[in-house]
C-alpha cells in the first residue's frame, strides 16, 4: 500500500487471489441484459445516487434514518422503495425482502456512513464514537449480499485517523510510545484487515470532486471494493485548477450559479456582528482582508488558534470553485457568503454547487435543507464513479471465458 496514482492518493488493499475466479455463468451475472441496479445505504438527499442513475445504474432502494432526507426522497421519487430506519437493525436478508430483489439481482451497494468521528473538524473518537461503527453495519451487509461491486465514501481524514485517537498534546508527553492502533493510520490498516476477511479487493483514493467537473473543491475518500479480484480505480479526472493542453479548467461558482435569478433566496441570515465584518470584504477575500485593528475582534478566541482559519469570514469568488459546502453556511468557521451580497449562498445555490437538479425539492427547516444537501455527495461525482464501475460491468459481462 502507498502507490500514488496523479493527483490522487491511492491504496490498494483487501486480498488479492492467485487467479481470477470467472466463469461464464457469473460474467453473464454483471447486469446481464437488464440495467445494473445497486442498493443505496445512508442515502441521504440521494446527490450520490442520482449520479449513479445519470450513469446508467437503477435504484433498488435507499436507507436512511434522518427524518427529513426520507422525506426529501418521499417528495421527489415517491416510488423509491425506503427504508428510514437505522442500519443496525437491519440484517442483509430483511433488507432484500423490504426492496424485493435477490442477492444476484445487486450489482453494487454504496453508501458514505457518517463522517464526523474521523474528520480532523471533530474529535476523531473514530470506531469509539457509534457513528464510526455503524461503517462495520454497512460492510456487515455488503459481505453477505456480494454484490460484484461496493463503494463506500469518507472524509479525507480517515486516511491517518487511529482507532484510539490521542490528542496531540499527549503523544509526546514522557515519550511515551503510542500502542498499535493510537498511532496515524490504524483505521486504515484495520479495514484492510476487514476487507481481506471479506475477500474483496479494495482501491482506496483520495479525490477533488473538482477535477471531475464540479464546481466545488470538495476532497473525499473513495473507497471501491471488487469481490472478484479485480483492482477498479477513479480515473484522473478531465479538469485541472488551470485547465491544459488535454484538461480543461476547474469549473467555477459562476459556472454553477451564474444564470441563476431567484426572486426571494431562500437562506439563512447572518448574525448582525457576523454582517458588521463581512459588509468590510470583497470577492474572494476572508478575514486576513479585515482592517489589522479589527482582526482579533471580529476572531475572537479563534485568533489565538491554530491552523488556516479559511472558513472565517470568507466571501466567495465567482471565478474560482466553491470551497466544500459544509452542513452551515453561517457558522462563524464556515462561513460561505455570496460573493457580491451580504448574506450566504441561498438553499438553491446551494444545491447548484453540489449539482443537485433544479427541481429537486428538500424538505424540513432551512437548516435541515442545508444539512441534507452540505452531507451529499455531489451528483456529478457520483457519475464519474458510476460509469467506472459501469465499464468494469459491461467489460465482464463481454468476457471470452
Amino acid at each position: 500500500m502507498g502507490t500514488r496514482a496523479h493527483k490522487n492518493r491511492l491504496y490498494v488493499l483487501g486480498s488479492h487471489p492467485k487467479a481470477i475466479e470467472l466463469t461464464r455463468e457469473r460474467a453473464a451475472s454483471y447486469g446481464g441484459s437488464r440495467k445494473p441496479r445497486f442498493i443505496s445505504l445512508f442515502s441521504g438527499a440521494m446527490g450520490l445516487d442520482l449520479g449513479l442513475e445519470a450513469a446508467g445504474f437503477e435504484t433498488i432502494g435507499c436507507l436512511d434514518q434522518d427524518k427529513w432526507a426520507c422525506e426529501t426522497i418521499r417528495r421527489n421519487r415517491p416510488e423509491v422503495n425506503l427504508i428510514q430506519d437505522d442500519i443496525r437493525n437491519w440484517s442483509s436478508k430483511e433488507l432484500l425482502a423490504k426492496f424485493g430483489c435477490r442477492r444476484d439481482e445487486v450489482d453494487l451497494i454504496v453508501g458514505g456512513p457518517p463522517c464526523p468521528s474521523f474528520s480532523t473538524a471533530g474529535r476523531r473518537k473514530s470506531f469509539q464514537d457509534p457513528r464510526g461503527q455503524v461503517m462495520f453495519d454497512f460492510l456487515r451487509i455488503v459481505e453477505d449480499i456480494r454484490p460484484a461491486f461496493f463503494l463506500m465514501e469518507n472524509v479525507r481524514g480517515i486516511l491517518s485517523a487511529s482507532i484510539e485517537h490521542v490528542p496531540l498534546t499527549h503523544r509526546t508527553r514522557n515519550g511515551a510510545i503510542p500502542k498499535p492502533e493510537q498511532e496515524r493510520g490504524s483505521v486504515l490498516r484495520h479495514l484492510h484487515a476487514v476487507f481481506k476477511k471479506m475477500r474483496y479487493v479494495v482501491t482506496v483514493q483520495l479525490v477533488n470532486a473538482a477535477d471531475y467537473g464540479v464546481p466545488q473543491k470538495r476532497e473525499r475518500v473513495v473507497f471501491l471494493g471488487s469481490r472478484d479480484g479485480f483492482q477498479v480505480t477513479m480515473p484522473p479526472g478531465d479538469f485541472r485548477e488551470k485547465g491544459g493542453i488535454f484538461e480543461r479548467p476547474w469549473r467555477t461558482l459562476g459556472d454553477a450559479i451564474g444564470d441563476l435569478s431567484e426572486k426571494k433566496p431562500e437562506y439563512l441570515p447572518f448574525s448582525k456582528s457576523r454582517e458588521k465584518y463581512l459588509r468590510l470584504l470583497s470577492e474572494g477575500q476572508n478575514w486576513r482582508d479585515l482592517p489589522k485593528d479589527l482582526i482579533r475582534d471580529a476572531m475572537g478566541g479563534a485568533y489565538e488558534s491554530g491552523g488556516g482559519k479559511v472558513g472565517f469570514y470568507r466571501r466567495l469568488n465567482f471565478d474560482r470553485p466553491c470551497p466544500t459546502v459544509p452542513t452551515s453556511p453561517i457558522q462563524k468557521s464556515t462561513c460561505l457568503c455570496h460573493p457580491r451580497e451580504l448574506r450566504p449562498l441561498s438553499v438553491k445555490e446551494y444545491a447548484r454547487v453540489q449539482q443537485f437538479p433544479d427541481d429537486w425539492a428538500f424538505s424540513g427547516s432551512l437548516t435541515k435543507k442545508y444539512m441534507q444537501i452540505g452531507n451529499a455527495v455531489p451528483v456529478g461525482l457520483g457519475f464519474v464513479i458510476g460509469k467506472t464501475v459501469l465499464r468494469h460491468l459491461e467489460n465482464y459481462r463481454n468476457l471470452d471465458l
